[in-house]
């Protein structure tokens, strides 16, 4: 039987840190591709290095002046490829920035998207945070700088937190090594097909507007069979995303 959706921490008896093998810049030959998006100042970098090692290679998307930095890790004998986006407030590509992490996460299939998270000021980082499980089946929430939001007394409950959002949810202290191991494993076991996530959907759409986007999804994954997400790319189409009309004629994807 797969697991459900669950904060990690909460099952997580110990970490092999033997496990854990910080790869650096090495990336030529891996297994999966893990993407990490969130807000600005939500200390995504410092998530980053501590997956890493500490060590970034930075360079343009293509065709975009917007800075990319790429690493990996290997654990439990697979190595991952982590892409870390922009930092972003939205995905409805208003910006270079959005345009970029939204085509990443909509085209680019990572298998895994972790989605990190000021735990310090949650409510306005779920804004992306569900436009991300719009897109993608496969997330985890990294619920981030729990140290800041201990000290203003913030309490946050994790298992309703991952049961409403329909994925799992790990606290992180990325500065201190805190949470770490947990969100490693929460993404081989996502990679893996261990944990099985039913992400939040928007639900209460207009019975018009829930038939063309039936329809339009369906002529779409006839057209593109290769593209996921037909029913999120239906919805940008039917409000005039001019950025997807582009991509699905140029087939540039990313």
């Amino acid at each position: 039987m797969e697991k459900q959706p669950h904060s990690a921490c909460d099952t997580c008896s110990h970490f092999n840190a033997d496990g854990l093998k910080k790869l650096g810049v090495q990336i030529a030959d891996f297994d999966f591709v893990v993407a990490l998006a969130g807000n600005p100042n939500t200390g995504k970098s410092t998530v980053f290095n501590a997956l890493t090692g500490l060590r970034q290679h930075t360079g343009n998307w293509p065709g975009k002046t917007v800075t990319r930095a790429e690493g990996a890790f290997e654990y439990d004998k697979q190595k991952y490829k982590l892409i870390d986006l922009p930092g972003t407030y939205s995905l409805l590509s208003t910006s270079e920035d959005e345009e970029v992490a939204r085509n990443f996460i909509l085209f680019g299939k990572p298998t895994v998207t972790v989605i990190v998270v000021d735990a310090s000021r949650l409510e306005r980082n779920l804004n992306l945070a569900l436009q991300i499980l719009e897109i993608t089946d496969n997330a985890v929430l990294c619920l981030n700088l729990m140290d800041e939001a201990n000290r203003n007394q913030i309490e946050i409950d994790t298992r309703a937190l991952s049961r409403d959002l329909g994925i799992p949810v790990v606290a992180t202290s990325a500065r201190h090594k805190e949470g770490i191991p947990e969100l490693i494993q929460t993404i081989s076991e996502l990679a893996n097909n261990k944990i099985q996530c039913t992400p939040r959907k928007i639900k209460n759409i207009p019975q018009n507007i829930s038939k063309a986007v039936q329809e339009l999804s369906a002529s779409i994954e006839k057209e593109y069979p290769e593209i996921s997400n037909s029913r999120w790319i239906a919805l940008r189409l039917l409000e005039g995303d001019t950025q997807i009309v582009e991509a699905l004629k140029t087939g540039t994807f990313i």
